[in-house]
């Protein structure tokens, strides 16, 4: 069970990283606290009753205080990201004890070990803005979703953001081969089939291969072609702690797994070539896709069929227009060994992403 006081405690404080503290002279809520602190990858500061060094109290970026010290820390300077820890379900004086000391929440084991694991796990990681998460999703077959994918993370790459590209459609063939790195050293999807609760941000970042300055999450050459919406849910929750940018490559169908891929878009672009029976499948997409995400743009590819522009499409499909994908030659030319898409700055398509970056950061407030 956990309940809330007064106010949400401040997620790490802002991002800052340090050690929990705990208050507490029960030696067996101790053996719990330090079991998930070690679970959630941080190492405590244990006192028995408000730290007699100056700062200790207010610094930490989160206080886990067990009830039996609660009358011991009454004195103490408020602060916010208290929690005061007890076992008895059927105690109400917790909740008086809680307002005494100026706790956010009331927290009381065993039910709710995992709220705490990931409210620790986030000081442990220095959680601070959660990443601009975008997804891409083509209104049909070939309409270069998958390009468009690449070539906003390459681009966000270079323009120095921590950048994460996840293939979510593990029959697109792998966005690792598009990058030129199928043979790169880390881990692919069916790693993490089996994730559950929490997957750390950091340790995911560092297990994935890196192409490009971004790191890059994509399929294997295996069998597996499914991953359970827990894992996929684990697995995107981490990589938006890290802050920075996630790219997302989206199938068009709508299953469990992409349901919740879906859910932690900030923004979804729908990249429709410019045709008549183009702009129909698209339109099934976005209804599927809108049933999750909100924020769904429309990305026209020409070249255009008679009577069509790229206003024209994003009306007939009565979603905002982000602008037209423009076509880079040289990625039409088969069998070369090609940069990456966006790799070339100058590029109209890097122009592209850097323009739609731009407005993404500015909407977002992160600019």
């Amino acid at each position: 069970m956990t309940g809330t006081v007064t106010h949400d405690p401040p997620s790490a404080a802002g991002g800052r990283q340090g050690r929990p503290l705990i208050v507490t002279e029960d030696a067996e809520l101790l053996d719990d606290l330090l079991r998930l602190c070690a679970a959630a990858g941080a190492t405590p500061e244990v006192h028995h009753g408000v730290p007699a060094r100056g700062g200790v109290w207010e610094a930490a970026p989160l206080v886990l205080v067990g009830d039996d010290a609660a009358r011991r820390v009454r004195g103490a300077a408020r602060r916010s990201g208290v929690v005061l820890v007890g076992r008895d379900q059927d105690d109400s004086g917790v909740w008086r004890r809680a307002v005494e000391i100026g706790a956010d929440h009331v927290l009381v084991l065993p039910d709710g070990e995992q709220w705490l694991v990931d409210r620790i796990a986030d000081v442990a990681e220095g959680v601070g803005r959660p990443a601009l998460t975008v997804g891409v999703v083509g209104g049909r077959g070939g309409a270069g979703a998958s390009t468009l994918a690449c070539a906003l993370a390459v681009t966000s790459a270079r323009e120095g953001l921590r950048t994460l590209l996840v293939d979510a459609d593990p029959l697109g063939g792998g966005l690792d081969v598009l990058l030129g790195g199928e043979t790169a050293e880390g881990l692919r999807w069916p790693a993490f089939a089996a994730s559950r609760g929490r997957v750390g941000g950091g340790a995911l970042e560092e297990s994935l291969p890196e192409l490009h300055a971004l790191r890059v999450l994509s399929w294997d050459r295996g069998d597996c072609v499914a991953i359970p919406p827990q894992a996929v849910r684990a697995v995107l929750a981490a990589a938006r702690r890290r802050g920075g940018a996630v790219v997302v490559d989206l199938p068009r169908r709508v299953d469990e797994g992409v349901a919740e891929a879906l859910a932690q878009l900030d923004v979804g672009l729908l990249v429709v070539p410019a045709e008549l029976r183009a702009v129909a499948a698209a339109a099934r997409v976005a209804s599927a896709v809108g049933m999750v995400l909100r924020d769904v743009r429309v990305a026209v590819r020409g070249p255009y069929a008679p009577g069509l522009d790229d206003r024209e499409v994003a009306r007939l499909l009565g979603l905002p227009l982000a602008g037209e994908v423009p076509v880079e030659s040289a990625l039409l030319r088969p069998g070369e060994r090609r940069t990456p898409p966006g790799a070339t700055a100058r590029g109209p398509l890097a122009r592209f992403c850097t323009a739609f970056w731009e407005r993404a950061l500015i909407e977002a407030g992160a600019a």
